[in-house]
Order: C-alpha cells, then structure tokens, then sequence
C-alpha cells in the first residue's frame, strides 16, 4: 500500500533536490538527493546496510524542513490574546477554514437573516470591519480557504454567502470541497498565519466555540504550515466562481 506522504520542503532553489517528505501515518521522513558516491567518503560511514544509499542532504533543509515534535507545553493564547493579533499583524493574514461551523458565525443577526431566506445585511462598523478594513486599505492582504463538506452544511452556506461581506473589507476567500482538501494532503485543523511568522492553531470546543489558540513561532513548524497555505491558494477557487458552479449543479 502507498504511503501518503507530505512535501515539506526543498534546499533548492531549482526546487528539485535534495528534499524531505514527511509519511503523514507514521512519521517516518523521506529525504532524496545526491548519492555519495566517493569510496573514500563511504568508507567512513558506520552502520551502512548494503540496502542502504548514502545521501547528501545541506544543513539547512534539515533545520529548514525536517518534522519536529511540538512543545511539551504548547503556548496557548486565550480567545482575548488571540484577536489582538489582528491588531497587529504588519502585511498578511491568512486563514484555513476546515471546520463544518462556528458558533460565532451563528450568533449574529445575519445569521438569522441568511436562514430565514432574507438577504443578510452586513454590518460594515462592526468589529471586525473597524480592525480589518484600515489594514487592507493600507496595503495588507487578508486571505481565506474555506472548505466545504458535500453536500455544504448550513453553517457552510451562510460562510459563501459572507463571502461577499469578506469581499467588501478587501478579503480574498477561496472555497474548496473536502475530498480534494484531503488529496491535497491538508491537514484537518483551523489555523492562522500572521506575517508568515505566526501560525495561531485555532482550538474549538465540542460546541463550535473558539477556546483560544496555539501559538506557533518556531521556524520549521511555521514553514510547514505557509507550505500548507500555498497548496490550498493553488487548489481552492475564487469564492464567487465556486458558488456560481454550486448553483449550476444545484
């Protein structure tokens, strides 16, 4: 049986090799590159089996790329510390949607509005408008891939819908369908990244509830995790596009 293996990384720049991929059931890394092939050089080696090929792999991409275990005491922000990173992110924000809903969507009157049939009308002086709009305004980037369960859950259609409000404060919103989010080898959680630099692992509640957020800032993991977002950017379509199919095969 194959094995599901994850692209983490390459040393270079041609993005050939040597690179690392990570089996996402086991753990186990896989790094390809160029062989050592010097007898010399061989002849130093110690516990090379004869099945065994000698690789030579840059310092760097190990650092850069290999798996690390996470912290023994992860750092977790409550849900207080986490919005105010919003605040303060200098150029980007991007957001991975894998989750079927979220209470803080459903607690809002536009919610409401969406399920009863009305047309949601959405609040440009609230919050999130005040700290997100000044930021795309100035230049930043706020992106999203919202991914979809099929047939769509209602907490799902309300966010295709929101996708025009998302629009209005200079989002981008990219929608994909969960089977192909799973080819793509994304993983099954909700994060943030902040400047390329943070990555904020969104931890919910068994009632939608976000109860605040892992803070990840250690290089390899936060590299991972950008990979992460640009195999989701390449995959997913424009949020408009992607519901204007929905309703020509609904």
């Amino acid at each position: 049986m194959a094995r599901r293996l994850r692209f983490n990384g390459t040393g270079s720049g041609g993005g050939s090799c040597p690179a690392i991929h990570e089996d996402l059931d086991t753990g186990e890394i896989i790094v390809h590159g160029p062989r050592l092939t010097d007898p010399a050089s061989i002849a130093q080696l110690q516990h090379l089996d004869e099945d065994e090929i000698p690789i030579v792999v840059p310092r760097n991409t190990l650092i850069d790329f290999g798996p690390k275990d996470r912290d023994t005491e992860p750092r977790i922000l409550d849900p207080a510390t986490f919005a105010r990173l919003f605040e303060n992110f200098q150029h980007s924000a991007w957001h991975l949607e894998m989750r079927k809903g979220y209470a803080v969507d459903q607690a809002e009157e536009t919610y409401a509005q969406f399920v009863r049939g009305e047309e949601p009308k959405w609040n440009m002086d609230a919050p999130w408008a005040r700290t997100i709009l000044p930021k795309t305004q100035g230049g930043a980037y706020v992106g999203r891939v919202r991914i979809l369960d099929n047939p769509p859950t209602e907490g799902q259609r309300y966010l295709l819908a929101h996708a025009e409000y998302n629009a209005a404060l200079g989002e981008e919103v990219r929608n994909m369908w969960r089977d192909d989010a799973q080819k793509a080898n994304l993983p099954d959680e909700d994060f943030w990244i902040f400047d390329s630099h943070i990555v904020a692992l969104c931890l919910f509640d068994d009632t939608d509830v976000l109860t605040g957020a892992e803070l990840i800032t250690e290089p390899a993991r936060v590299n991972q995790y950008n990979r992460l977002r640009d195999v989701a950017q390449h995959y997913a379509v424009p949020s408009r596009e992607f519901a204007a199919r929905l309703n020509t095969n609904g």
